[in-house]
């Protein structure tokens, strides 16, 4: 059987608008794999900010993608969520995760991609980036048994940190948005919900995923005294006013950051982000996180379908579905 020797990708040609573009389809080198697309994710927040040409001139090395073509704003291929079937070499036939672009075949070094566990699916693999995301803000976060815990913010990252710091023992979680549909979410993830305006006071840890200014409001007030805001949300390049007078000295509040892109300093000396992905797809065995996936649309209608779905509120992880996807359901 013949390989085809052109490949198509998903490229952000100017803001809200996107296009097929065919490539050439090397052959794989030494070292290298060919992997044929099954399912790919799309990141909404990070997308819509790449998809609308927002991302800080600043920010541009830092925001590039392992395996990005062109520049921002555009035109750019850009993605990180891709789940596909490797087609020679010994990992021939295995399913398999890799930070790539949405694209129907590619090859790329054997080393940039981890194989998927037997017990997850490929529609649920392509969540691995986001649990990897949601793992390092645990890890900044530093919870404790029996924390008091917020989470501002039902969006695929925040509840997946929410549904990581509920398996601690004795914590009490609250998923926190505004939208009252996530209480459904929120209870097959094992944690509480409440809308803004109920989200519970002098919490020992409160965790921001919204992207929403007000969020990050909602979390402030909800942090109990010496307690830590752990922002993971991230805006491009919008302004963000952040309500640093009334009681936030007084709290002696710790506002931190995090960001996947660099493992914690206190866990840097044994950790590889081969071994951080690893886990990150281990812990997608759980059928409870199919809750987190939310519709799917063929590969050749993306480019009409990108923008609806990265601007459309509500919606969760939503997964492109590859013609060739033959493998795993």
């Amino acid at each position: 059987m013949s390989t085809p020797s052109i490949a198509t990708a998903l490229w952000s040609v100017a803001p809200g608008r996107a296009e097929l573009r065919d490539e050439p389809l090397p052959e794989p080198k030494a070292g290298q794999v060919r992997v044929r697309m099954v399912r790919s994710g799309i990141s909404r927040g990070t997308e819509a900010l790449v998809l609308h040409g927002r991302v800080p001139d600043s920010q541009v090395e830092a925001m590039r993608g392992p395996h990005q073509q062109g520049e921002f704003p555009f035109a750019v291929k850009y993605g990180y969520m891709a789940v596909g079937v490797v087609e020679n070499g010994d990992l021939t036939g295995k399913l398999v995760h890799c930070l790539h672009p949405h694209q129907d075949r590619f090859v790329v070094d054997r080393s940039a991609v981890v194989p998927v566990p037997e017990g997850v699916p490929a529609r649920r693999a392509v969540l691995a980036a986001n649990m990897e995301t949601a793992l390092n803000g645990v890890w900044d976060a530093r919870p404790g048994p029996g924390d008091r815990i917020c989470v501002v913010g039902g969006g695929v990252v925040g509840c997946l940190v929410a549904w990581l710091l509920g398996q601690i023992p004795g914590t009490q979680v609250v998923l926190v948005d505004t939208l009252a549909g996530r209480a459904g979410t929120a209870a097959a993830l094992g944690v509480s919900f409440e809308l803004p305006e109920d989200a519970p006071p002098n919490c020992d840890l409160v965790v921001h995923t919204s992207g929403a200014p007000a969020g990050l409001r909602t979390a402030l007030a909800a942090a109990g005294t010496e307690a830590t805001v752990l922002e993971m949300s991230w805006y491009g390049d919008r302004p963000v006013p952040v309500m640093l007078g009334e009681a936030f000295h007084s709290r002696r509040l710790v506002l931190r950051s995090s960001q996947v892109g660099r493992i914690p300093a206190h866990r840097t000396a044994r950790w590889s982000y081969r071994r951080r992905m690893g886990v990150a797809l281990k812990l997608l065995e759980d059928d409870a996180l199919d809750v987190l996936l939310d519709g799917q649309t063929p590969f050749s209608r993306l480019p009409a379908r990108l923008a609806e779905i990265c601007d459309k509120p509500g919606v969760l992880c939503h997964s492109v579905v590859y013609p060739h996807a033959d493998v795993g359901p």
